[in-house]
């Protein structure tokens, strides 16, 4: 799984309408409206770097509030919060 993160700058009084069209887009697995530079932040998730392309080039960037765009690829990942606390849900300890 190759995962990486969309840094978004969007028309600003379309942020919430631009997330939830975003979030839509298949390969996209979260949205995050956030302070500072950027607007958005999205978490692409494909299984193959040519996927990026389809995701972020002709499918994200081409949403009519997405002004700019800068994506960040991950090599490795430290942490298994998210994927330990995806696994729980529905079990008490």
């Amino acid at each position: 799984m190759i995962t990486a993160f969309v840094l978004i700058k969007t028309d600003a009084s379309r942020i919430p309408e631009t997330a939830e069209e975003i979030s839509a887009i298949d390969g996209i697995s979260e949205v995050y409206s956030v302070t500072g530079e950027w607007d958005l932040i999205a978490v692409a998730r494909v299984s193959r770097h040519e996927d990026l392309a389809d995701v972020i080039a002709d499918r994200l960037s081409k949403v009519p509030a997405v002004v700019h765009t800068t994506t960040h690829i991950a090599f490795r990942a430290y942490s298994q919060h998210d994927l330990d606390a995806a696994f729980s849900l529905g079990f008490e300890q």
